[in-house]
């Protein structure tokens, strides 16, 4: 994997283009790193296989960081130019992260032009709900949501309102699930 991850760090580097990746290449990397640390804690700091590991450790960390820095930073750029990012270009998590990126800057731009002809801005409209209810199928303990503000703990049966980011995280870990809200009069 370090060769591979040496690859990509440097084609990068050289290229102004965002250099393809396979759709794994983050998760064989956190295997690759959490392997390497599982090795240094079973070995002799003394030892040269240690050492080694230890300067390997270092140099895969600095990549890593160059590596999604420069890419983060190509496909912010290609955003804002209003240019398609390549979906064969980008790994699974990028795409994810990409299909944020770009709401956000049509926004923005929408924004801008509201104000250059004279509409007052709009955004209460725009904006999704950022809490959702949830049913507790888990007993969890107390959590810190998105908002900085304690939610729980939650017994099963418990329903509450969170952080539209804790609730996503608690239903994909199947510890909640999302309760359907209707509105208006019955």
């Amino acid at each position: 994997m370090y060769n591979e991850l040496y690859e990509a760090w440097k084609k990068e580097k050289e290229n102004a283009e965002l250099q393809p990746l396979r759709k794994d290449f983050y998760t064989k990397l956190a295997e690759y790193m959490r392997k390497m640390r599982a090795e240094s804690r079973m070995l002799d700091e003394k030892t040269t296989k240690a050492k080694l590991l230890t300067h390997e450790s270092k140099n895969v960390q600095k990549m890593v960081k160059e590596l999604v820095l420069l890419r983060h930073e190509k496909t912010v750029k290609k955003a804002l130019a209003g240019e398609t990012i390549p979906k064969e270009s980008v790994t699974q998590e990028e795409e994810r992260l990409v299909k944020e990126i770009v709401p956000s800057f049509e926004s923005f731009q929408t924004l801008m032009k509201d104000i250059m002809s004279g509409r007052l801005p709009q955004l209460e409209s725009r904006e999704k709900p950022k809490k959702r209810v949830l049913r507790f199928i888990k007993e969890i303990p107390a959590i810190i949501g998105a908002d900085m503000k304690t939610y729980g703990p939650f017994k099963p049966e418990d329903v509450a309102s969170l952080p539209l980011e804790n609730a996503r995280i608690l239903t994909k870990q199947g510890v909640a699930v999302e309760v359907e809200v209707k509105t208006g009069s019955a």
